[in-house]
This record gives C-alpha cells, sequence and structure tokens, in this order.
C-alpha cells in the first residue's frame, strides 16, 4: 500500500508544518507563553489524523475490525477509520487472479504416472467470507486444486486425459468451484496447460501410431490393387466382345511407348501378330516415322542453330 503511506505521511507533515507556524507565532507573541504544550498538541493530532486517514486502490477492499470484531468493508477510495480501535488485518483484492498448479507422478486410471500442469482463473467476490472464513484464501485455493487435480487424474484413462483436455477443465472448474464457493471465491475457468508422460511410454506410443498409419496404408493400397483388378477384368469383357477396341488399345500402348527418348521397344512377336503391324518391316517403318517425327521436333526446338 505505497500510496496510502504516502498519504498518510504527507498529512502527518502537513499538520506538524501548521502546528510549527502555530508554536512560532505563540513564541513571539507578547504573552510569552510556553511552547511545550502547543508542540505535543500538534504532534498528537498529526499522529492521530494520519492513522486515521486511509486511501484503498480500485481493486481492493478493506477489511475493518473494531475491538476484534468485523465491522465494515471499505474502498475503493478515501476513509477513515478510528485508531487504535479499529484495525485493518486484510486488503482483499478483487480483481481475477491467475494461479498456476501441478500434480506431478499421480497415476491415471491405467496405472500410468503423468505430471500434469494446469492455471485456474479465480476472483474474490465476497471480501467477508475471503477474509473470516478461512485463513489463508490463496493456499488454500492452491491446495484445493492440486487435490482436486489428482482426484480427477485418477478417475481418468490416459487415453481420455490427452484427447479431453476441455472435459477434464470442467470438471476441475465444477470441483474446485464447489470447494471454494463457500470462502466467497469464484472459479471462473481452469486451463489444461500440458501433460506430461514417461519419455519411454512416449517412444512407444509413437511406434505404435507408426505401425498403426503403416496397417492403414496397406490396407488401401490392398484396395486400391482390388479396384484396379476389377477394372481390368471389366475390360478384358469389354474387350473380348469387341478385337477391333482391344487392336487400337494395343495400337495407342505402342505409340505412346515409342513416344519416350528411348528408340528401343521390345515387343513379343505374339504380340505384333496379334496387333496386324504386318510383321517385322511395318514394325521398322513405324519406329522410323516417329523417330523423325522428334527428330524434326528436336530441331526446331533449338533457337539460333545455324542450318
Amino acid at each position: 500500500m505505497k500510496n496510502q503511506s504516502f498519504f498518510s505521511v504527507l498529512i502527518f507533515f502537513v499538520i506538524v508544518a501548521i502546528g510549527a507556524a502555530w508554536t512560532y507565532l505563540l513564541s513571539i507573541g507578547p504573552a510569552g507563553v510556553g511552547l511545550i504544550w502547543p508542540v505535543a498538541c500538534t504532534l498528537f493530532v498529526a499522529i492521530v489524523v494520519s492513522s486515521a486517514i486511509k486511501v484503498a486502490d480500485q481493486w481492493n477492499k478493506a477489511v475493518i475490525l473494531r475491538l476484534g470484531r468485523f465491522q465494515s468493508l471499505k474502498g475503493p477510495g478515501l476513509f477513515f477509520i478510528i485508531p487504535i480501535i479499529d484495525n485493518i488485518p486484510y486488503w482483499i483484492d478483487i480483481r481475477v487472479i491467475a494461479t498456476a498448479f501441478t500434480a506431478e507422478k499421480t497415476l491415471t486410471k491405467d496405472t500410468v504416472p503423468v505430471n500434469v500442469d494446469a492455471v485456474l482463473f479465480w476472483k474474490v467476490i465476497d471480501a467477508k467470507k475471503a477474509a473470516l472464513d478461512v485463513a489463508d484464501y490463496r493456499n488454500a485455493i492452491n491446495w484445493a486444486s492440486q487435490t482436486a487435480l489428482r482426484d480427477v487424474i485418477g478417475k481418468t484413462m490416459l487415453s481420455e486425459m490427452l484427447e479431453g483436455r476441455d472435459r477434464i477443465s470442467e470438471q476441475l472448474q465444477k470441483i474446485i468451484d464447489e470447494r471454494t464457493e463457500p470462502w466467497g471465491i469464484n472459479v471462473i475457468s481452469v486451463e489444461v496447460k500440458d501433460v506430461l508422460i514417461p519419455s519411454a511410454l512416449e517412444d512407444a506410443m509413437s511406434m505404435q501410431a507408426q505401425a498403426e498409419r503403416e496397417r492403414q496404408a496397406r490396407v488401401i493400397l490392398g484396395d486400391s490393387e482390388k479396384q484396379v483388378a476389377e477394372k481390368f477384368s471389366d475390360a478384358a469383357r469389354s474387350y473380348a466382345d469387341n478385337p477391333t477396341a482391344l487392336h487400337l488399345r494395343a495400337m495407342n500402348m505402342l505409340y505412346e511407348g515409342l513416344k519416350s527418348n528411348s528408340t528401343i521397344v521390345i515387343v513379343p512377336s505374339t504380340a505384333i501378330e496379334s496387333m496386324q503391324l504386318g510383321g517385322l518391316a511395318g514394325m521398322t517403318a513405324l519406329t522410323l516415322g516417329l523417330e523423325k517425327e522428334r527428330n524434326k521436333k528436336a530441331k526446331d526446338g533449338e533457337p539460333g542453330k545455324p542450318e
């Protein structure tokens, strides 16, 4: 409470200054009054007034006890108390406060040790209860949060904890709010930051996930081969009923093969006969024609070359 201390000290020195001026005027007067009682009165008034004036910040509530019994809540702003009779044991912060808490090496429902970090957002809504019903409400909230977190971890499977952090946060908020409501504290939210598992178990889970992905890849590949085989079977039935379509397909396949950079294509003689290419001469003519066409395209594609 730096502002309050500064204000009290300022009031004290102002009153002392006024008393000093008054004492000086009395000392130079014709009556020759003694200076002891004016100085004593000035110091007494300065101490009493500076002790009675208090200033509370916008976010603070002052708990006033009068002769040991609760009197009232004061603040924010300027207020007065009765010195010696009134006492301010607590200044309650009514802003939203964030408290971090952890649970180390806590066993889950499937007996896996985990370390969990979380953050609690809470606010004092009844300063009287927070001051009178619990000795230290900050430590009480911290311990209540840790025990609630351990209870939730012990009732949750590891897989559920890794996948359902939102659900765990909601459970923690409900449990902690029920415990802190009698203290005049409202839990706004709970956020689970991180869940740490042993490194050996993490490696095992990584291997398991990799094996699962490989299994899915093999299943997808098998389904693809099955679908391709079914399409080939349908195509074979279509070509069996239509020899012309088979001949055109074979010609197209051969043409696409000869269009590549390679100039040698090995084709079984039975395939040549089935495609009716006219034997070796027809095959050679087709190859030479494609070669000339490729050379012509390559020549046209070289700019600036003298002819």
